[in-house]
């Protein structure tokens, strides 16, 4: 368990609701609390919720839509009650960025829970603003003794499998904020642009499941407005939008962001698409999850416009996010003796091995938006390609395997320790562990790997796995069948506590009521546990 410093959170009913009128405008101060009870008709209003995320240590991104042109303010303060707080003026939010911004909040105190709410304000009268909307969430400590908790997970509203509301809605954000996290990794698939939402389903045994519907979900996306829509659907779930407001994010994506199992250039033949340029779709898919999600290297006036990215969370934790879509070769069958582009990219490559090399934090997290000794086929065309790295050859690395055996060997030769790789993508949770004296490369040092999701999407069997780097599959819980919808179960999260005395590292994988499946304590600076 981490050891850390007692801190006081807003009621749930707080985080979300705002304020009353009266009440918002005996709290804010200056102008805006001036603004009389008959000037909010018609006020700006932030019905998608707060988000925040790429928080460091003195600063954190925050997130909010409105539902017209209106100026974001946010103002920040030790204590729930906003007592003396400091105001952030931020975008215009417009209907180039679809009424959507980010405010970058800066000199922050160091290990504190911040609170934080968003006003909206009219453009031509600054007194006119909407309700309030309040949020919370914990900057980086930078003492060990502090520790860190974080969550892990993928893959939501994926196979038609939406928001039901006859369940609740996605529940399984409402088990993961009662734990309290420093930030939850998004591990990817944040939305199905490619997977239509229909009204109904038909369940196995008999039943029906029911969506809530909207018109950009009824169809594949494709317009730069179908792929905001898809954002907004996942926004209209109240137990996301209460967790987005209570935990800050790390976010990446993968292929459904776009489309199923998508690399650059290719070309489209599924008869769903109009437009079948995946660079097209891609580009419209970027665009609307930068302007939805709160990640700092894509945010309006960004230099670096990537995904992949390090976060650093004080001295027990680096957080590398890849990016496993923007930079990779063809799908094929994997079978090249030479893949200088690989599943990274050369530029990505580079970056990775020099932020290892640099990193000084007990503990090495790769964020990978895919498995690397999990075989996960791509056979949409007919052919026998592969879609992650392992492609089904227990020998020596070819493909995409020699740009993770390059990785590999050089953490082990630069005495990089506590590296751990987290991933989603495959729709079960397991853990496996990867050593050289079972593999056909033995050219590294033992490590592991842990998988967890779906979030909200169809569960599916257990891959196989490839020998090329050696994994025992230590744990798993998956389906016998495919596309088991959520009430049939199978949806999970992972957690990592790293106490904040010991260094030690657990990782829990659960389910989606929270329950703990499996536990794994890993210990800090040690080789080939």
């Amino acid at each position: 368990m981490s050891h850390r410093p007692p801190i006081s959170l807003p009621g749930r009913r707080s985080v979300l609701r705002g304020s009353l009128a009266a009440s918002a405008a005996l709290a804010l101060p200056g102008s805006l609390a001036a603004a009389p009870a008959f000037a909010l008709s018609g006020r700006p209003r932030a019905g998608w919720g707060v988000q925040a995320g790429d928080v460091t240590a003195h600063s954190g991104l925050v997130w909010v839509r409105s539902d017209r042109p209106a100026r974001m303010i946010v103002e920040t303060s030790a204590t729930e009650s906003f007592r003396n707080p400091r105001r952030w003026h931020g975008p215009l939010l417009g209907a180039g960025t679809d009424f959507t911004g980010t405010t970058r909040l800066h000199g922050l105190p160091a290990g504190e829970q911040i609170h934080y709410r968003v006003v909206l304000a009219d453009p031509d009268d600054p007194r006119r603003t909407g309700e309030p909307v309040t949020g919370t969430f914990r900057t980086t400590p930078v003492k060990r003794r502090s520790g860190v908790r974080f969550l892990w997970s993928g893959d939501l509203a994926g196979q038609g499998w939406g928001i039901n509301p006859d369940r609740g809605g996605y529940r399984i954000f409402d088990a993961m904020g009662r734990l309290d996290p420093d930030f939850f990794l998004f591990s990817g698939d944040t939305i199905y642009a490619d997977g239509p939402i229909a009204a109904t389903a038909t369940l196995p045994g008999g039943g029906t499941w029911r969506n809530v519907t909207t018109e950009e979900k009824a169809k594949v996306a494709e317009t730069l407005a179908e792929f905001r829509g898809n954002f907004r659907y996942n926004l209209l779930d109240e137990n996301l939008k209460r967790f987005n407001a209570q935990v800050p994010s790390i976010v990446q994506w993968d292929d459904h962001e776009v489309i199923n199992n998508w690399y650059p250039g290719e070309i489209l033949t599924d008869g769903r698409y109009t437009e079948k340029s995946v660079d097209v779709l891609a580009s419209r898919a970027r665009r609307a999850f930068s302007e939805y999600l709160p990640i700092s290297t894509l945010r309006p006036g960004s230099h670096e416009g990537r995904v992949h990215r390090v976060m650093r969370h004080g001295p027990l934790l680096d957080v590398f996010v890849l990016d496993m879509r923007t930079y990779r070769d063809a799908n094929s069958p994997g079978k090249q003796t030479t893949d200088p582009v690989g599943i990274l990219g050369a530029e990505q490559l580079r970056w990775l091995k020099r932020e290892l090399s640099r990193s000084r934090a007990v503990w090495k997290v790769i964020a990978s938006d895919m498995p690397l000794g999990l075989v996960v086929p791509d056979t949409g065309d007919g052919k026998p390609n592969i879609e992650a790295v392992a492609q089904g050859d227990p020998g020596a690395p070819l493909g995409r395997e020699l740009q993770i055996a390059e990785l590999l060997r050089f953490i082990k030769h630069q005495k990089i320790t506590g590296t751990v790789w987290l991933t989603a993508d495959v729709h079960y949770t397991s853990a496996q562990h990867y050593q050289p004296s079972r593999a056909a490369f033995t050219d590294f040092e033992p490590f592991w790997e842990f998988v967890s999701g779906p979030l909200n999407a169809g569960a599916f069997p257990a891959n196989s796995l490839d020998n090329t780097f050696g994994p025992e599959r230590v744990f798993i819980k998956a389906p016998t069948t495919a596309n088991v919808s959520p009430a049939g179960g199978y949806q999970f999260f992972g957690e990592v506590d790293i106490d904040g005395h010991s260094g030690e590292l657990t990782v829990r994988l659960r389910e989606q009521d929270g329950s703990v499946l499996y536990t794994k304590t890993l210990q800090p600076g040690l080789v080939g546990q």
